[in-house]
């Protein structure tokens, strides 16, 4: 039982403000040592070679070093203009378009918080300008940042394929459908809001600046050619078979790279700080990542599993309990923790009761450990949202002009919430949603 004490233990280090790496190691380190004595410093050097040899998170500096170029490449500029060509004069056409804007950018990046900055200080400019309401703003740019999560290619499938142990691939392509459904919830929103009540997004009726018809094809073209080849590159290699996942990834930094030398973008400073931000980020992962691995593996090896597996046991609860636990749990946890915590705490307990429940209903597309990963995504991306953590709030507070107030970004993010729990129960219910492209294009089944 004293492997269960390693989580209120763990929450009391990060409620005092610990950072999680060095809470999770800290945990990991005392109770390896009152379990297993000197035998734990062995476990430990054990999990630190085996995280040190997971060729698979190469993937991860590969994606952030792709998303600090494209911050600086030019290409949202111009996505931002060509896409609001077209959208500007629907109801809420410019939230419309930027929620667009992210589901491109999200696609090319795979990195969260250089979408949300990169849209939102190109974006909020023009709705302030417009006079829209100051939450659909908001709302718009920290749910639409957020996309990243359920959009491929991202980081968070990069962490939790290993962790989950599925295929990255087939997260990947798997994630497809419920990000479109997503987005697509967020657009139909936008429009019925603002068709309701128009003070929302006052319509731009100004068209004394619109180019022709074909210069608008022509700036179109020119702004969706970088970020398509960069998905495709990315995302169309893995789905092709061409390419694994952390080879997709290198690709996508080459790519990255030479369109900040073709946009004439490129110095030495600004590849320097890219590099300083890519050294950055990963090393804040992968401590995080050693932290969790030496977490799991001392409360596997004290017996934690089988306690857990005893007390569910107890509580006689089905298949279908225990997933709305766990996503609920997810969602709690996603006031508090990030998402990186979340994964590294939770999913490793998850999954063999997930296993089970899959094998207990005959393999087939419920309790799928993909179609699982899919529903954890959506929960996970609603942690974006929720203070008192909310990093996407966090974000758009440092970009956001002082008469957007907490206030409103908290008021804003609510429908998107609702939304998000709306795209849950649609995948939940309809596991072919993530598994029949893998399916058709991997043959994972």
């Amino acid at each position: 039982m004293e492997a269960l004490l390693m989580f209120p233990a763990l929450f009391a280090l990060i409620f005092l403000g610990y950072p999680v790496a060095f809470s999770l190691m800290g945990v990991a380190f005392v109770f390896g040592l009152l379990t297993f004595g000197d035998a734990a410093f062995f476990q430990f050097t054990q999990k630190i070679e085996d995280l040190a040899s997971n060729f698979v998170l190469a993937a991860v500096p590969l994606f952030v070093f792709m998303g600090s170029m494209l911050e600086r490449s030019g290409i949202a500029e111009r996505l931002f203009e060509a896409v609001h060509l077209w959208t500007k004069r629907l109801p809420g056409g410019l939230a419309i378009g930027t929620v667009i804007m992210c589901i491109i950018f999200a696609a090319s990046t795979g990195v969260i918080g250089a979408t949300e900055t990169v849209v939102g200080l190109l974006a909020i400019p023009s709705m302030m300008r417009y006079n829209y309401s100051k939450s659909l703003i908001s709302g718009t740019i920290c749910a639409g940042g957020s996309l990243g999560t359920i959009i491929p290619p991202s980081v968070v499938v990069v962490i939790l394929g290993p962790v989950a142990d599925v295929s990255i691939g087939d997260l990947m392509v798997g994630m497809i459908f419920p990000g479109l459904i997503l987005s697509a919830l967020y657009i139909a929103y936008i429009l019925g809001l603002c068709i309701i009540r128009p003070e929302s997004a006052p319509r731009i009726t100004d068209d004394a600046d619109d180019p022709p018809f074909a210069a608008k094809i022509a700036i179109t073209v020119k702004a969706l050619v970088p970020p398509l080849l960069m998905i495709f590159a990315v995302l169309g290699s893995i789905m092709m078979g061409w390419a694994a996942p952390t080879e997709a990834a290198a690709l996508g930094a080459l790519g990255a790279f030479i369109l900040t030398v073709a946009y004439g973008r490129f110095s030495l400073k600004t590849f320097w700080e890219a590099i300083v931000k890519t050294l950055l980020i990963t090393s804040m992962i992968m401590m995080i990542l050693l932290g969790g691995n030496l977490f799991t593996g001392v409360f596997a090896g004290a017996g934690g599993m089988g306690v857990m597996r005893d007390l569910i046991g107890a509580v006689d609860l089905g298949p279908w309990a225990l997933l709305f636990l766990f996503l609920a749990l997810v969602f709690i946890a996603g006031f508090f923790l990030e998402w990186i915590s979340i994964l590294l705490i939770f999913v490793p307990l998850f999954m063999p009761f997930i296993n089970d429940a899959w094998a207990a209903t005959g393999y087939g597309a419920y309790f799928d450990p993909v179609w699982f990963c899919m529903l954890l995504l959506i929960m996970i991306q609603s942690s974006y949202l929720t203070p008192p953590m909310a990093p996407a709030i966090f974000y758009l507070r440092g970009i956001a002009p002082k008469e957007i107030t907490l206030k409103h970004m908290y008021r804003g993010v609510v429908p998107f919430l609702v939304i998000q729990v709306i795209a849950l129960g649609v995948v939940m219910a309809f596991p072919e949603t993530a598994l029949w492209l893998p399916d058709q294009l991997l043959g994972f089944n």
